[in-house]
């Protein structure tokens, strides 16, 4: 995914050195909001989730940065334990960290407005630290592009020193399956707009290109940090995504190409290039709570497992979909849990890419088949589907792919063959 551009010169470099630092982002409050404040500070004294959970959807959402530094870290269920208390800079070196530096350069395009270069400078020191840390923390985590973006919203609000845990349980809880070693669990969140859209509305469905919806990949798996350039919106936002469960980032985005409905049945049919153009960027002007509340009226009515979409039925048992992801089911949940989980899916991530092999080289010698004229390819392409069903059930992902006899060493010429 391509990083936001920017006029600002991604030229300085990121020192290790961490500088804390508070967001400096002050608003007036109006009396709704003074009263709605009130009731979330007693919320979070009270450590009532549930009255949280509503206060951070409804209107205004948790209202200023300095309620969202404690009520954010109840929503992710964070405690003292989550840190392990290593030295992060004395840990291994992760994989990913040479892409960090270049996305860091990159931060902060949008917000805070208003600093010194200076100021900037010291804003990417910090957000280098906390990303590293989390990822040397836990090297089972794979860094995508666009994290960053992410991460820079909760350091402005929970700054430096508390950003590493609130970050750490975000990636293993609530987005793990974007920092997959493969890009295969982001995609099957995507497939899901497809019966969401087509139940919501399915004439404007039906004018819409039928193909995979990568258009919506860089907005989702940001959490719309990448897509969003007010910082009060996108800090709004990230108050109703952490209240609700991980699957609403698809419905907002539902929601966003259902309240522009005139303006893609506007676009030709066969412009599948414009359509997919617009898409990808949210409507202008963007009302943040019209598609919050739009969201939620979706999601009720249309909740994933009441589709009856394969697309729902493919996803992992180990996804971030169908693993506790709400508030209340996170205060329980460890890190160590969150690992063990990322490991699962990799393994059916792994199987599932093997089994697609599989069958591809069989199609393939079926044709071959079908081209000689030859007897079998019936019989050939029954045994295969039985040995990919097989292997789905039995193969654990790191060894070499089994073959049973007699059928291996036919298997074995055909994945010869193809590869």
């Amino acid at each position: 995914m391509a990083s936001q551009s920017s006029s600002r010169a991604p030229s300085r470099s990121v020192s290790s050195r961490s500088v804390s630092r508070r967001n400096t982002v002050t608003t007036e409050l109006s009396p709704a909001e003074k009263d709605k404040a009130a009731q979330i500070s007693a919320a979070c004294q009270d450590r009532s989730l549930d009255r949280l959970v509503s206060l951070a959807t409804s209107t205004h959402g948790l209202v200023s940065d300095s309620l969202r530094r404690t009520a954010w870290p109840l929503l992710l269920g964070c405690a003292s334990e989550d840190e392990d208390g290593a030295l992060w800079r004395d840990l291994p070196v992760h994989r990913d960290e040479h892409q960090v530096a270049l996305d860091v350069n990159r931060a902060f395009v949008y917000y805070p407005r208003n600093e010194s270069e200076k100021q900037l400078d010291q804003r990417k020191e910090e957000l280098s630290d906390v990303i590293i840390a989390v990822l040397r923390r836990h090297p089972s985590l794979n860094y995508f592009q666009g994290y960053h973006d992410i991460v820079q919203v909760f350091l402005l609000v929970l700054g430096a020193q508390n950003s590493p845990a609130a970050v750490a349980r975000l990636s293993l809880l609530r987005i793990r399956d974007f920092m997959a070693s493969s890009l295969d669990p982001a995609l099957s969140h995507l497939e899901l707009l497809h019966p969401i859209l087509s139940t919501a509305d399915p004439a404007l469905y039906d004018h819409l290109p039928k193909s995979q919806p990568s258009f919506a990949l860089a907005g989702t798996i940001t959490m719309f940090a990448h897509n969003i350039q007010e910082y009060k919106d996108i800090a709004r936002l990230f108050d109703f995504f952490l209240a609700r469960n991980a699957v609403m980032p698809i419905y907002f985005f539902a929601a966003a190409v259902l309240s522009r409905r005139e303006e893609m049945l506007e676009i030709d049919k066969e412009d599948e290039d414009i359509m997919h153009a617009t898409l990808g960027k949210l409507p202008q002007p963007f009302d943040v709570e019209f598609h919050i509340a739009r969201t939620v009226e979706l999601y009720e009515r249309l909740a994933p497992d009441t589709l009856g979409s394969f697309a729902w039925w493919r996803i992992s048992s180990s996804s971030v979909l169908k693993t506790p992801s709400a508030p209340a089911e996170l205060s329980n949940m460890s890190l160590e849990e969150g690992e063990r989980l990322l490991l699962q899916q990799e393994k059916e991530v792994r199987r599932q890419q093997a089994i697609k092999k599989v069958m591809m080289n069989a199609k393939y010698l079926q044709r071959r088949i079908w081209y000689y004229r030859k007897h079998g390819a019936l019989g050939l392409t029954i045994a295969v589907g039985v040995y990919a069903l097989w292997l789905g059930r039995s193969w654990d992902g790191k060894s070499q792919l089994p073959f049973i006899w007699p059928l291996g060493g036919i298997l074995r010429r055909i994945m010869s063959i193809a590869v």
